[in-house]
């Protein structure tokens, strides 16, 4: 078997050196080889420094290839960047910050050998901020929901699958990507393990409320519920409508006298016309989507592959030797 790490890498040069070192390390250990690393600089507003330290670790392992994106394409698109380039039987995702650690990757190995297609990592314990975890959940239970996400399973960046999946995955096209949507459309045969989830080594997750807002609404191209909810809200909403209307008929003819509420009507008119901006704002969403996925915009760019002596060519079978 042949192992292949693709990690998306985002303002990270005082890390990933260690992140690609000490897994060769444990890779050596548990001895599976060959092996390759994936490294995908998703743009980093560093300088240069993240391209830098990509290339230097390209340069110095063969099993090493750095691919450089012309724009940020965010951490999904980035990932399927670098699957496109993955040759290994098993792909393995991994974050490039040394809060997934090496030494968790047995538990991987040991439980998709049993014959799952894919295995998530879980983390019992997040070393995230508060604000994080909460996203996380939202992101979590939002996907339950929308895309059939079987209540058990527990997921995460850390993961492992099998070379079918991938090949499944790099068919999609579109900008809008989200792992986990396509990975429930290619396979049910899914486990999910516990994972120690360490402190981060430095800095910051990249991961501002913008770009959590934005992942979180890439789940909207997986499922058409939301825009099967707008429809049941319009037809409920409509009813209490109707019935509200009646009332006031049936009341104003008993008695003549009373006066028709101003503030309810207008209360009334700015909730309904709330409820349908929301809904065409929805239904805009899906068909502003469908026509950028026709406009062919790309869902990443590459500037550039770097591998060692500058040879765009690996050759699997000195993959793991430095």
């Amino acid at each position: 078997m042949s192992y292949s790490f693709v990690i998306p890498c985002y303002c990270s040069s005082h890390t990933i050196r260690e992140v690609v070192e000490s897994t060769i390390q444990e890779m050596e250990r548990i001895d599976r080889k060959p092996y390759e690393f994936i490294l995908v600089d998703d743009h980093s507003p560093d300088e240069g420094a993240t391209l830098q330290e990509l290339k230097a670790l390209a340069n110095e392992y063969s099993c090493v290839k750095a691919i450089e994106l012309a724009k940020n394409s965010g951490q999904h698109n980035a990932s399927i960047a670098g699957m496109n380039y993955a040759k290994g039987d098993y792909i393995i995702s991994m974050d490039d910050d040394l809060q997934t650690r090496p030494s968790q990757l047995p538990k991987l190995f040991e439980e998709i050998e049993k014959g799952y297609d894919v295995v998530y990592g879980y983390y019992p314990e997040k070393k995230h901020s508060r604000f994080r975890n909460f996203g996380s959940w939202v992101h979590f239970e939002s996907i339950r929901i929308l895309i059939g996400k079987p209540k058990g399973m527990k997921t995460s960046s850390f993961f492992v699958m099998r070379k079918f999946v991938r090949d499944y995955i790099i068919q999609y096209k579109e900008p809008y990507t989200h792992l986990q949507g396509l990975v429930l459309r290619t396979t049910r045969n899914i486990s999910c393990i516990p994972v120690e989830h360490f402190d981060r080594a430095y800095g910051q997750s990249g991961y501002t409320f913008k770009k959590l807002i934005k992942l979180w609404s890439n789940i909207v191209g997986y499922s058409v519920v939301p825009l099967r909810m707008a429809t049941c809200l319009g037809m409920v909403f409509s009813m209490l409508g109707l019935i509200g209307t009646i009332v006031v008929i049936v009341r104003k003819i008993m008695n003549p006298a009373m006066m028709m509420g101003w503030a309810s009507l207008m209360a009334a008119i700015f909730f309904f016309s709330g409820l349908i901006l929301f809904s065409l704002g929805l239904i805009g969403e899906y068909i502003g989507r469908m026509f950028l996925g026709m406009g062919n915009n790309p869902q990443f760019v590459v500037r550039e592959i770097y591998t060692k002596d500058s040879d765009s060519s690996v050759n699997f079978e000195d993959l793991g030797k430095q």
